[in-house]
Formats: C-alpha cells, sequence, structure tokens
C-alpha cells in the first residue's frame, strides 16, 4: 500500500494481479511504474495519459499509459479516497486484449 499522508487525496491498493506482474519485470522498469503509480496519489481523475474506459457497467475502470511501453487499469473509489491498481501489462498485450471494446 502507497500512502502520502496528510497532504494526498488518495491512498493506493495494489492488487495481487498487478503485484506479481511488478515483480516480474526490471527493477529499473519497475521504479518507472511505481512512479507513475504514485503520481495517482494526488490526482488519479482522467487528464494527460489516464483515461476513463468506456464499458456498459459499473465500476468504471481506469487507464494510466507508462511510458509508451506499459498500461495500468485502475478503479476510483471516491468515498473511500482509494485507489486499487487491478492490472499492468504491456501496452501492446492491453491493445490487444481491450481494443475490441472500443469497436
Amino acid at each position: 500500500m502507497i500512502d502520502a499522508g496528510e497532504r494526498s487525496w488518495f491512498t493506493i491498493v495494489i492488487e495481487k494481479r498487478a503485484r506479481e506482474f511488478l515483480k516480474k519485470i526490471p527493477i529499473k522498469t519497475r521504479r518507472i511504474i511505481v512512479d507513475k503509480i504514485h503520481g495517482l496519489i494526488q490526482d488519479p481523475f482522467p487528464g494527460g495519459n489516464k483515461e476513463k474506459l468506456d464499458y456498459p457497467h459499473p465500476p468504471a475502470v481506469y487507464r494510466l499509459h507508462v511510458s509508451r511501453s506499459f498500461t495500468v487499469f485502475y478503479l476510483i473509489e471516491e468515498e473511500e479516497q482509494l485507489v486499487k491498481i487491478e492490472k499492468n501489462m504491456t501496452i501492446e498485450k492491453a491493445h490487444k486484449r481491450y481494443s475490441y471494446r472500443n469497436s
């Protein structure tokens, strides 16, 4: 869990599947992804490299692109001030797996 203390808005929880992905990648790449995830503490909402995906049912899923190489999928629980990192994957895999939803 990542928490920025009193100055931040949201607490980050990295779910098991996302943690397992992070453990398998090189440490330098992991640091880059974790730094971007850490940025969600202050503002997890769409803008820049963050986008709300178009899903027909709740909860809303958001996507964060990292360095044109990876995609992080996450949920925002506003009332609990919580961001849940659900999945990470290469951007190529994300496009193959989820591009049909936007067709």
